[in-house]
């Protein structure tokens, strides 16, 4: 090493020493806050090492819990028809006003009749003559003066007119459309004075009261779902959560689909469930009475098993949990846990054992 080269080492070797030893004393002077650099760099309050952890809590509670299946459905109603005529005619009294509620049996149309009426009072007086021939007849035959094939004739001829005016007088009372059931009558298609078909459709009947449910679960619970079964489920319109319970199984799995489709009824007073609306369905196939349900992100698997964090005296203290069955959302806890604990459910990955925390908000 020549004389020039040490010249420079042992300058920079000055210089990086001055500067160590000054290094405090340049920082506090650049420094606007001595104070709080000094915490910072000790890792005190407010200082990245330090402080409170913020974090959001629920309290552990006892929860039902049950075995149950999640599906989707739709909501029928109880009974729906669409009003039509059995015979043709002009209608000459109608009684459907949209939207009105009607009982069972209440009229609701009525065809012309006049020709069938007209029709009956003729078969009336043949019916008459033909009955008073037989009569005579009966006499002849009595006497001998005629054979019994004539006598035969005769009485047939008074069955016939009989049965004529039998179906006569059913076609008669088909002029009159009566409710099949109590219900709610929907558009209306015709007017009064329209001439009508088999094929014209009138209006429809709905009664929503009450309403069913269809839906479908997997086949492998097929053998699990009985008739009374209960059923929880929600519409897209209501929060509300509606009870029924399960009246039909089909007798055969779809081949296409492997689902099982069921039918069950909810109570409607209020007609808050409509016909065509979607519904989010939990059969219950068994009930396992109360448990401790946690939020699944508020648990920490381990190679040992799974910790959950709760809060004590401000901390967090780390807790040892066993699992049991798992759903969408919870997970249930069969040890570990107290009713009435505080369990760390969000924040949870930011804390430490024993470490300080606040709550931030409490969940229900």
């Amino acid at each position: 090493m020549n004389k020039v080269t040490k010249t420079i080492v042992s300058l920079a070797s000055i210089a990086l020493i001055l500067g160590l030893a000054f290094y405090p004393k340049i920082k506090q002077a650049i420094s606007k806050n001595p104070e709080e650099d000094a915490k910072k760099e000790k890792g005190g309050p407010g200082g990245k090492g330090g402080g409170k952890t913020a974090v959001v809590v629920s309290v552990v509670k006892s929860t039902r819990l049950d075995d149950m299946v999640n599906s989707t459905g739709s909501i029928l109603a109880n009974e729906e028809v669409e009003v039509r005529s059995e015979i043709a005619g002009r209608i000459i009294l109608l009684n459907i006003k949209e939207g009105d509620v009607v009982q069972k049996g209440t009229v609701l149309f009525r065809i012309n009749d006049d020709d069938l009426q007209a029709r009956l009072r003729k078969l009336g007086f043949n019916k008459k003559l033909a009955e008073d021939n037989e009569a005579r007849q009966k006499i002849l035959l009595q006497k001998e003066a005629i054979s019994q094939r004539e006598y035969d004739i005769a009485v047939n001829s008074v069955n016939t007119i009989e049965a004529d005016i039998e179906d006569l007088r059913a076609q008669i009372i088909k002029t009159t459309v009566k409710a099949p059931f109590a219900g709610t009558i929907g558009f209306r298609y015709v007017s009064l004075g329209s001439y009508i078909s088999p094929t014209t459709k009138i209006a429809t009947l709905t009664n929503t009261n009450p309403a069913k449910i269809e839906f479908s679960i997997p086949a492998k619970y097929a053998t699990a779902i009985r008739k009374g079964s209960t059923v929880e489920f929600q519409t897209e319109n209501e929060d509300k959560t509606f009870i029924g319970k399960v009246y039909a199984i089909d007798p055969k799995i779809d081949p296409l689909t492997r689902t099982l489709q069921i039918r069950a009824l909810a109570a409607n007073p209020g007609n808050q469930l409509v016909p065509g609306a979607f519904a989010k369905v939990n059969l219950i196939l068994k009930s396992k009475g109360s448990a401790i349900l946690i939020p699944t992100e508020a648990v920490i698997p381990e190679a040992s098993g799974n910790k959950v964090f709760i809060v004590k005296q401000g901390k967090s203290v780390p807790v040892k949990v066993k699992l049991g069955n798992r759903g969408e959302k919870n997970v249930e806890i069969l040890s570990g846990l107290s009713i009435g604990d505080t369990l760390i459910t969000n924040g949870v990955i930011q804390v430490k054992p024993d470490g300080e925390v606040e709550i931030k908000e409490v969940v229900e």
